[in-house]
């Protein structure tokens, strides 16, 4: 079973992060063997972070990024630690997918197109109030798909 994250950039460690552990846990446990991350800022973060940390647990797990494009371009705006914290992930992932060899307009669209195209199951962190986000656009893909999903946001 595979398993794909969305979720705003905003999402708070703090308020998110044991929640994603044990989403990310259970899943494995229900047979869940691939998470899918966009690394982007924020949830996506969180999310392999988790994913990540419950490896070190269950090593039949194994995280695949979905990257828009290549490291260099994707973390141009971000700051060193941010980056920092991007390449550690990246280094730790089993797989890594590039969606285009260079930043375009539409290259986040289809990121999040292909993570729902992989995905039996859409973990997201999603603020129904920010429906024209990318994460809206996600969650709505992951609808029309009919599969599972997992909205860990509290209102």
């Amino acid at each position: 079973m595979t398993v794909s994250f969305t979720g705003h950039r905003t999402a708070d460690p703090a308020m998110i992060g044991e929640k994603l552990y044990e989403t990310v846990n259970g899943l494995a446990g229900e047979g869940a063997d691939i998470f899918c991350a966009g690394g982007a800022l924020g949830f996506d973060t969180l999310a392999a972070e988790a994913v990540i940390r419950v490896k070190s647990e269950k090593p039949w797990i194994s995280l695949k990024l979905v990257l828009p494009c290549p490291p260099e371009q994707q973390t141009r705006s971000f700051s060193r630690e941010m980056k920092e914290q991007y390449f550690d992930i990246l280094m730790s992932a089993d797989d890594t997918e590039y969606i285009s060899p260079f930043y375009t307009e539409g290259c986040m669209k289809e990121r999040n197109q292909r993570l729902i195209d992989l995905a039996d199951v859409c973990v997201c962190w999603y603020d129904s109030r920010r429906s024209a986000s990318g994460t809206g656009q996600t969650v709505r893909m992951a609808q029309r798909k009919g599969i599972k999903i997992i909205n860990l946001f509290i209102e």
